[in-house]
């Protein structure tokens, strides 16, 4: 176990009322282009600034008791512009696509010559070492550990990306971390998980200024 990120001294309470909110950031050059963006700090856009506003207003009515944040400025951003002071939580940063990092899923299955996806076939190392679907699902249940206290109190809110929080809302779920893959986001939606007759459900999914047109390419 790592001594800087701790588990609780109790576990995860049983059936908390408090909403789990996502948001996802606001739009980037590379998440409008469908550039596989993990660690790269890329910030926001015009239209990734207004997307973010828009977010704060579907959510100023949550009672929020906990929000966390990527450290990436794209989401450190987009929860300064929805009215939200944010803690960051270095756990909610982007999946590590490793040598996929900047590459779009048409470019990367033309060199394959089959149709890749992250979460059924995975990345290779590059710059970074990459990492597997699982892994990124263990950085999320760590983040719940910590979520699921503070949703007993209340709203809490987790500022991130696109692919980190569809595999978080999985492990929610309690789904494999490959079901994420069913479940596109929108740069700049809005989400919502809870409880539903005792069981974990999502109440909203990808809200944003007008329903999407198309899944999300990136």
């Amino acid at each position: 176990m790592d001594a800087s990120d701790p588990l609780p001294d109790h576990p995860a309470p049983d059936n908390p009322q408090g909403k789990l909110v996502l948001l996802r950031h606001g739009e980037t050059e590379w998440s409008r282009t469908g550039k596989h963006t993990g660690r790269t700090d890329i910030p926001l856009t015009a239209r990734g600034e207004e997307l973010a506003r828009a977010a704060g207003e579907l959510v100023r009515d949550y009672d929020f008791r906990l929000i966390l944040s990527s450290p990436l400025e794209r989401a450190r951003r987009t929860a300064e512009l929805a009215g939200l002071d944010a803690e960051v939580d270095p756990l909610l940063i982007e999946w590590d696509y490793g040598g996929y990092e900047g590459r779009t899923t048409s470019e990367i299955r033309a060199e394959l010559g089959y149709d890749w996806t992250a979460f059924a076939h995975g990345v290779i190392r590059g710059d970074t070492p990459g990492e597997t679907v699982e892994e990124v699902a263990a950085r999320a249940s760590r983040v719940l550990t910590r979520v699921l206290p503070a949703m007993a109190e209340g709203d809490v809110a987790l500022i991130a990306h696109g692919h980190y929080l569809r595999i978080l809302a999985a492990v929610f779920l309690r789904a494999a971390p490959r079901f994420a893959a069913q479940i596109t986001l929108d740069a700049g939606s809005v989400s919502v998980l809870g409880f539903d007759r005792e069981q974990p459900a999502i109440l909203a999914w990808n809200h944003g200024p007008r329903l999407p047109l198309k899944p999300s390419a990136s």
